[in-house]
């Protein structure tokens, strides 16, 4: 197949993804780079799709948080990280981090922290204190804010 064939190809396929999803450019180049487009194309094609506002990071960072903090309830520490890994700017990170409501955000921290204090067995309340802060800090939420609500709840 010609070389402009295999670049089309990939740039409308690459397109018809970012469609009916949200992606970023590591996501779109991991992609390019699975389906055998060389680097120099990858990079055409990207910039073609950002042009174009098929790709939007700063839209992707905010649906990423978003969806994270609603349905998997991650907390901001947990959500930057997987944001940093996609190679996005960090201050697209920051303001798509400062979308999130903080009445909200400890509210939800609150409730999982409630909703766990049940089913952990402990043999007192320091070991209590200790599993539900480290659950609190697996689930992505800084260790100040849990260390505070722990607090709160004695």
């Amino acid at each position: 197949m010609p070389e402009k064939a295999i670049f089309k190809i990939a740039l409308d396929k690459a397109m018809a993804q970012c469609s009916y999803r949200e992606f970023c450019c590591d996501d779109i180049h991991n992609k390019l780079s699975l389906w055998g487009v060389d680097n120099s194309d990858s990079e055409k094609i990207i910039a073609i799709l950002v042009s174009e506002n098929f790709i939007n990071e700063p839209r992707y960072a905010a649906a990423f948080v978003r969806d994270k903090f609603k349905y998997n309830k991650w907390g901001k520490v947990k959500i930057a990280a997987h944001l940093r890994a996609k190679k996005l700017p960090t201050d697209i990170i920051k303001s798509a981090l400062d979308s999130i409501d903080n009445e909200l955000y400890s509210k939800l921290l609150r409730g999982l922290i409630e909703g766990h204090r049940k089913s952990f067995k402990a043999k007192n309340q320091y070991d209590l204190k200790a599993k539900l802060l480290r659950y609190g800090l697996s689930k992505g939420f800084e260790s100040n804010l849990v260390y505070d609500i722990l607090n709160e709840m004695e």
